[in-house]
């Protein structure tokens, strides 16, 4: 089990608390000629139709068709920004078969532009192409509930938010900007972001900011501090015996495992959330089982639950494996460091609050229990607003529905953000 990045950030006093960041004490700085011209030209952007194309598109993670449909309708439309665009090959990524062997999981290629590479101040944005709907999710259609509230798959988790990543950053660019930046758009967030990590981290260093465009929380509002998250498979060897005849010769591995999940269960605590999900195994009613899978996963709220996760975690395994006389073998670990909010991520939200009160888009803040690329960012030591998407509701579920009117606010929002980063509004 390892942690994501070097250098990962504390729990650092910003200047701010984030719970003293209340919109009341933003002071918006107004508009200037310039950027309400270049604001304009966002009503003129192709959202509504380029989120209802992208929409039509399985792109699921397993569906490797889906995705490579889609890297190339996106490397299409992000082409019309300058820069280097290429499409990256993923790091390989294992998991556990339920035999109890590790096999190779395929994965989609990610997108990534590089636009003014030698720019003294970058910045990166990220978003993901990937949705959790299978290609044979029935999920497959959008539909228009209303005027203004598009139901469909991935409409905003997040081709939405993708649509009004472009449309901001098009206007940006008629800014005649300096501010460089690299966009990463990956396959594979909704499984934890295995292939593109190291892409994560490669795409962070030296980033003054970064902007990633998961869908807003209700209301708005933005994420603020993450728990982390790791996803294990605790994989159990026993030893298998006549289940009449001699059952004491066997060692059970499914009662093993079923042992393992209600330690793991009692591990919860204020800061850390655990879940065993599933344990896979056994076989015939007459035989000892030999073989069993657990899986589970565990969310600390800082580096300190992080911490004590892991030893209480190889402390229960060490436990269960002795008195049972089992084996067991541990797959995974912690994908997603908890996400602190510190003095960076304080003044980042500042700028980002204020650019949104000069909108007409009040901004609020709260923690959240979800996770997302924004924890491996700012793992890295940038800082980063991670919901910077599209509003609506429902994601992961067949009434995930994106409100329509804000994917020209939310891509003037980040227009606006850039503006001000370039001309030297400093979040760190």
């Amino acid at each position: 089990m390892k942690r994501f990045c070097k250098g990962e950030p504390g729990d650092e006093a910003g200047v701010f608390t984030h719970e003293s960041m209340a919109v009341g004490m933003i002071a918006p700085a107004p508009l200037s000629p310039a950027e309400r011209d270049c604001l304009a030209s966002i009503a003129a952007a192709p959202l509504v139709p380029q989120v209802l194309d992208w929409a039509a598109i399985n792109s699921g993670t397993g569906n490797l068709a889906g995705l490579a449909a889609m890297a190339q309708v996106l490397a299409a439309a992000f082409a019309a920004l300058p820069g280097e665009l290429t499409l990256r090959d993923p790091a390989p990524v294992g998991a556990i078969a339920a035999d109890g062997t590790e096999t190779a999981v395929a994965c989609g290629r990610h997108l990534v532009l590089r636009v003014r590479p030698q720019a003294a101040r970058r910045v990166l944005l990220t978003g993901h192409m990937d949705t959790v709907y299978a290609a044979d999710d029935p999920f497959q259609a959008c539909e228009w509930l209303d005027a203004e509230t598009l139901r469909g798959p991935g409409t905003a988790d997040m081709k939405g938010g993708l649509a009004l990543m472009l449309a901001g950053l098009l206007a940006f660019e008629a800014s005649a900007p300096a501010l460089g930046y690299d966009v990463l758009i990956n396959s594979d967030e909704e499984t934890a972001s295995l292939s593109s990590a190291a892409l994560i981290r490669e795409l962070a260093a030296g980033k003054i900011a970064a902007l990633t465009y998961e869908p807003a929380l209700a209301g708005g509002a933005m994420a603020g501090a993450r728990p982390g998250s790791g996803n294990f498979a605790a994989v159990v060897r026993g030893r298998s015996a006549h289940a009449g005849r001699n059952p004491e010769a066997g060692r059970n591995a499914v009662l093993a495992a079923a042992d393992l999940a209600l330690r793991i269960e009692a591990l919860v605590a204020p800061g850390l959330s655990a879940n065993p999900a599933r344990i896979e195994g056994g076989g015939a009613n007459n035989r000892v089982p030999d073989l069993a899978i657990l899986r589970f996963n565990l969310r600390p709220r800082d580096a300190a639950h992080l911490a004590r996760a892991e030893a209480a975690l190889a402390a229960a395994i060490a436990e269960v494996a002795a008195g049972r006389e089992v084996t067991i073998g541990l797959h995974g670990g912690f994908a997603r460091p908890p996400k602190p909010v510190d003095a960076g991520a304080e003044r980042l939200f500042a700028i980002v609050a204020r650019a949104a009160v000069a909108l007409g888009q009040p901004m609020a803040r709260q923690d959240s229990g979800g996770v997302c690329d924004g924890n491996n960012i700012a793992a890295c030591g940038v800082p980063v607003l991670d919901t910077m998407g599209a509003l609506g509701g429902a994601i992961h579920s067949p009434q995930e529905f994106l409100t329509v009117a804000s994917l020209a606010e939310r891509a003037r929002l980040t227009a606006l953000v850039l503006m001000r980063l370039d001309r030297g509004e400093p979040p760190a």
